[in-house]
């Protein structure tokens, strides 16, 4: 996703660090119950899911369509490929798509996305991943952030409006006396937990659980953790 490219390079002054260590927890505990020796994690981002499974002694490759996050988990010395996941041909244990990245596909390549995990998944296989609720969207995500930092400016608008959530972040670079001006849109669709069962089940999974997880110290629960077996 070549407009994640961006996001890759503002990343680390989000102040996601906590969330994203307390939601890798979540998964790890699972795949820990599941006893998963292979694993492929669906938007590896920059590794850091990786690194964990690495200490674990879990064979793992990770993907992602964004080649900027990719060279950074091979800086890493991490096994990370650029490619999109209906091009993988090994067959995993497990495979992971954490913190949003169900909610990056459309409704309409949702199928096409869930079949393609399907097939990289061995028999009795599990497919693991997370999405944002309706709250999670409307009162967690939506709203704004500026971060200031010595040469570079942060601009982070969030607007949720017909079922999607739309994400312009612009980076403004400070080049001598003047800045350099950087802007992409993310687009996030949300998928009500009916839809996405409905899908999974024509795509052959078994969806055996639904955890409710608060993300974010929160009122009502802010992401779904679907727990699917092939």
């Amino acid at each position: 996703m070549k407009e994640l490219d961006l996001y890759s390079r503002v990343e680390e002054h989000l102040g996601i660090e906590e969330e994203t260590k307390a939601l890798h927890t979540a998964f790890l505990d699972i795949i820990g119950e599941l006893k998963s020796k292979t694993l492929l994690d669906i938007g590896c981002g920059q590794g850091f899911f990786l690194e964990k499974l690495e200490a674990m002694n879990i064979e793992s490759l990770g993907i992602d369509l964004s080649s900027n996050q990719i060279k950074i988990c091979n800086h890493k010395n991490l096994n990370a490929k650029c490619i999109d996941l209906c091009k993988v041909t090994k067959k995993f244990e497990c495979a992971t798509a954490i913190f949003d990245v169900v909610n990056f596909v459309t409704k309409k390549n949702i199928r096409n996305f869930f079949e393609c995990a399907f097939r990289v998944l061995q028999k009795d296989g599990y497919f693991l991943f997370d999405v944002n609720t309706l709250y999670g969207f409307e009162d967690v995500a939506q709203g704004s952030m500026n971060i200031n930092l010595k040469d570079d400016f942060i601009a982070v608008d969030a607007i949720y409006e017909n079922k999607s959530l739309n994400t312009n972040i612009t980076l403004f670079t400070k080049k001598g006396e003047l800045y350099e001006k950087e802007s992409q849109n993310i687009k996030q669709d949300y998928h009500t937990k009916e839809f996405l069962e409905k899908e999974l089940k024509k795509c052959g999974f078994d969806v055996e659980s639904v955890l409710s997880f608060k993300l974010y110290d929160v009122e009502e629960f802010d992401k779904q953790i679907f727990i699917c077996k092939k």
